[in-house]
Parts: C-alpha cells; structure tokens; sequence
C-alpha cells in the first residue's frame, strides 16, 4: 500500500494519458461507483473533449440504487454484501450494458470513518472493470481517511482502465 493516497491532482494528470488513449483506440467508459461517489466520474472527465469516451456515470450509494440503476441483482446483494468483489463486478458489468459502452467500472467499499462491520473494516474496497480485454474485481484494504480511501480508490479505478485499454 502506498504511503500516501494520491492527490487529485496527479489522478487528473494520470487521466490525461488515458484520455487520449481512450479517443485514440474509439473506446467508451461508464462507471457505477458507490463509496466514490462520483469522484471517478469527475476524473474520467476532467479533460475536454471526455464526451468521445465517457457515456456516463451512476452514483449507486444505496442497495435500492445499485438495483434499480445499475441492474445489480438484489440477491447478490443479500448474499455477498454490498461491498463484495461480486457486487462490484455486477456494477461494472451494469455500468457498461446499461449505458452503452465498452468497458465499465465498478466501485463499492466503505470510505469511512464509519459504516464498519464485522468482516468489512473501513478502508476495504473493491474496484471491478468489465470489457472485452479484461474482467477483474481487485479488492484493497486502505488506511487513510475518508478522502484519502476515496482517492486511492479511483487510483486503482484507473490502473485497471489503463490494463484495459492495452
């Protein structure tokens, strides 16, 4: 784990190469985050001309909004937790078929301080992209605050599009 979380920042620089890559190869993303709360979207946007590739972004903060907007369906839900590698690859996966595009990312976790609960310490977070290179849900446990998880979670976001991408 890094000792730090990354700086806004240096997620926007990172998204700059990414972008281009993105327009470059005619990909689209989408993404359904929860404990993110849209930061990925605003990351994915954060440089003109982001209308190429981004088709759109859901925040899915509770299990009713994973349901209805994102097509998580409920007994994963009830039988994995909402902060599952299965519930994130379900986000992933709804992110991409709902909204049209070729990859689609998926976050949920537990950003903090509270909403800890017995196996699901904050910190833990699983981010999932589904697309036709690469379909994986990584699971990382964070130690910063609430902020900082948030951050190094859309880090880890962006890591998994840049392996997507090739």
């Amino acid at each position: 784990m890094p000792a730090k979380a990354p700086a806004y920042a240096d997620l926007a620089a990172r998204m700059k190469t990414l972008h281009a890559a993105l327009k470059r190869k005619k990909l689209t993303v989408a993404c359904a985050e929860s404990c993110t709360g849209g930061l990925l979207g605003a990351v994915l946007t954060e440089h003109s001309g982001s209308s190429a590739y981004f088709r759109g972004g859901m925040e899915v903060y509770s299990d009713e909004a994973k349901t209805a907007l994102a097509g998580v369906p409920p007994q994963l839900i009830h039988s994995h937790g909402a902060v599952s590698s299965v519930v994130a690859a379900a986000l992933a996966r709804g992110a991409r078929e709902r909204l049209g595009a070729k990859i689609g990312i998926g976050i949920t976790g537990i950003a903090g301080p509270t909403g800890a609960t017995p196996g699901k310490p904050v910190g833990l977070a699983y981010i999932a992209i589904d697309g036709p290179k690469l379909q994986r849900a990584k699971k990382v446990r964070w130690s910063f605050d609430r902020a900082g998880n948030r951050l190094a979670s859309v880090g880890v976001a962006l890591d998994l599009l840049a392996e997507a991408i090739g």
